[in-house]
């Protein structure tokens, strides 16, 4: 399967931004994503948005994000994302943000993340780092 994974341009001035992308766990162990880094950001976290009532709230993952065994986990807007925090310039469109995201069994997977216009839509379901053979 191809694999698709952005990001959305931010305002100059802005501080913070997000990324996307789906995470498919191919093997047979669970595993889960515990961290990520990124040279574009003093720090990465893992989020998760959700309804609480009729307000939405986004919040940190402190334990990271759930991988189980054969299992497809989407990070897209409005649900699991990557927040950007203290960004060192913004996300221009076009650019290309590495990322490194951490597993807890997997370990380290470099990735990248493509900038696109912040209107446009969330990447589709695509193959990703994954616990057993991770794939791209």
């Amino acid at each position: 399967m191809k694999r698709r994974s952005s990001s959305r341009a931010t305002p100059p001035a802005a501080k913070v931004g997000a990324g996307y992308l789906a995470l498919v766990n191919g093997g047979t162990a669970a595993d889960r994503l515990v961290a990520a880094s990124s040279p574009a950001a003093g720090r990465v976290e893992i989020h998760e948005m959700r309804m609480d009532g009729n307000v939405m709230r986004m919040r940190e993952l402190a334990q990271g994000l759930a991988l189980p065994p054969g299992a497809t986990v989407e990070l897209k807007p409005g649900g699991f994302h990557l927040m950007f925090m203290e960004l060192k310039a913004p996300l221009a469109v076009g650019a290309n943000v590495p990322v490194t995201l951490v597993f807890e069994r997997a370990g380290k997977v470099e990735i990248e993340l493509k900038v696109e216009p912040a209107t446009t839509r969330a990447p589709q379901p695509h193959a990703a780092p994954a616990a057993s053979g991770h794939k791209h």
